[in-house]
């Protein structure tokens, strides 16, 4: 890699000790001991490391640095069950299930190095949505929210005690979020001046795409963004969100209508099916306005194929009874990881708002972790909402399948 982009890689199999997972945090102490206490060095380090760029335009040689990163991911990972085996001390030796992939260094830009804790703040708070602090880099593993990393990892704790397995959807999602709070360590500590990178679609999950879900989305966007309809975006929203509330309330019939045909007869009715499925499509086009995910104002019909960012549903099918006759309870998990996904998707907004208005583009990153944050919400609806009983899948693969599709032309 000659980017300067650092990238995790999984070579994680999924399987899980049940005893390790329940001790896993006091077996994890030690580790977080040493991160902590390498972590002041790591720190000191980094001061030295600014006043050398400064001058220099390069750190000083060393791979300390390296080496705590990568320590520091492989004990992030084992903590959050993103990997099973205890992992080594230091951060060298055979590779971990969870591992790094460093770029060559490189010369470093010294305005970036000198205002590099300003720079930083826009990914540092994208970090701490995550669950990862920027204190981190300095001080150890620290958390401040109940963020994705921290959510899935509450829930991957209980399936894999059940199971013995770590669900796939979770260890993805965990392991995008160590990813990128690694990226955000690594420019604090100045190993690079590439700005960390929060496409979902980045890191080497290590497994192909999955594509077995019954709603999935498609994204069309070209990036570009008006500056006009950027900066008066939420002005412009307002009609849609009047749409959105009396068409919700319709549907809120339906999908009652709905539970119990569904609940007697295995079955959604068809046409409740297609309205409810209607509604979602038509929620999705409007979210994906407002959060700046996409551009074009969007019409009020959630017609399929009308608009850049859309859903793929699929016609009804058969469902559990006993899923349905349940799937308040069972919704919460998924309610909990959507939950921080809408912190994301705000932030995204956000971030958004001020290139659009600047420079008249979306950032690749932002745009694909809005989709990814869009997508699950929307298969979270689907299944409160009986269109599929099959549950949100929490990773960011499902989005890889058009890429993994047009591999073959680009060959």
């Amino acid at each position: 890699m000659s980017d300067g982009q650092i990238r995790i890689v999984s070579r994680d199999d999924l399987e899980r000790g049940r005893w390790s997972v329940f001790f896993r945090f006091f077996l994890a102490i030690p580790h977080l001991l040493v991160v902590g206490a390498w972590g002041l060095a790591v720190l000191f380090m980094a001061v030295i490391n600014w006043f050398a760029i400064l001058f220099t335009r390069r750190p000083v040689p060393g791979n300390m640095t390296v080496h705590y990163l990568r320590y520091l991911t492989q004990v992030d990972a084992y903590l959050n069950l993103a990997a099973q085996p205890f992992p080594g001390f230091g951060g060298g030796g055979s590779p971990y299930a969870v591992d790094l992939e460093f770029p060559v260094p490189q010369e470093q830009n010294r305005w970036k190095t000198a205002f590099r804790l300003v720079l930083a703040i826009p990914a540092v708070l994208l970090g701490t949505a995550f669950g990862a602090a920027g204190v981190q880099a300095g001080g150890g593993s620290a958390r401040v929210s109940l963020g994705l990393i921290a959510g899935a990892a509450f829930l991957g704790w209980f399936a894999s005690l059940v199971r013995g397995r770590m669900p796939d959807g979770l260890r993805d999602l965990i392991i995008y979020g160590v990813g990128y709070s690694v990226q955000v360590a690594a420019y604090l500590l100045l190993l690079t001046d590439r700005y960390p990178n929060s496409d979902p679609l980045d890191p080497d999950y290590g497994a192909p795409a999955r594509t077995d879900h019954p709603v999935l989305i498609t994204s069309s966007d070209d990036l570009r963004r008006s500056r006009l309809t950027v900066f008066f975006r939420l002005l412009l929203w307002l009609p849609h969100l009047v749409w959105l509330i009396l068409w919700g309330i319709v549907t809120m019939f339906a999908v009652v209508a709905n539970w119990f045909v569904t609940l007697f007869a295995g079955l959604p009715a068809e046409g409740l099916h297609r309205f409810t499925a209607r509604y979602l499509r038509y929620w999705t086009h409007t979210n994906a306005f407002l959060y700046l995910v996409s551009n074009p104002f969007p019409g009020f019909g959630g017609r399929e194929g009308s608009y850049p960012v859309d859903l793929e549903i699929a016609p009804p099918a058969r469902q559990n009874r006993w899923k349905t006759g349940f799937r308040v309870v069972l919704v919460v998990p998924a309610l909990i990881i959507g939950g921080a996904l809408a912190n994301v998707l705000s932030l995204v907004a956000v971030f958004g708002w001020f290139t659009g208005v600047f420079i008249g583009r979306m950032p690749p990153g932002l745009r694909n972790l809005g989709v990814f944050a869009l997508r699950y919400q929307a298969q979270v609806a689907a299944y409160f909402w009986l269109l599929t009983d099959q549950y949100p899948h929490s990773g960011p693969t499902l989005e890889l399948r058009d890429e993994a599709a047009a591999a073959p032309q680009a060959a």
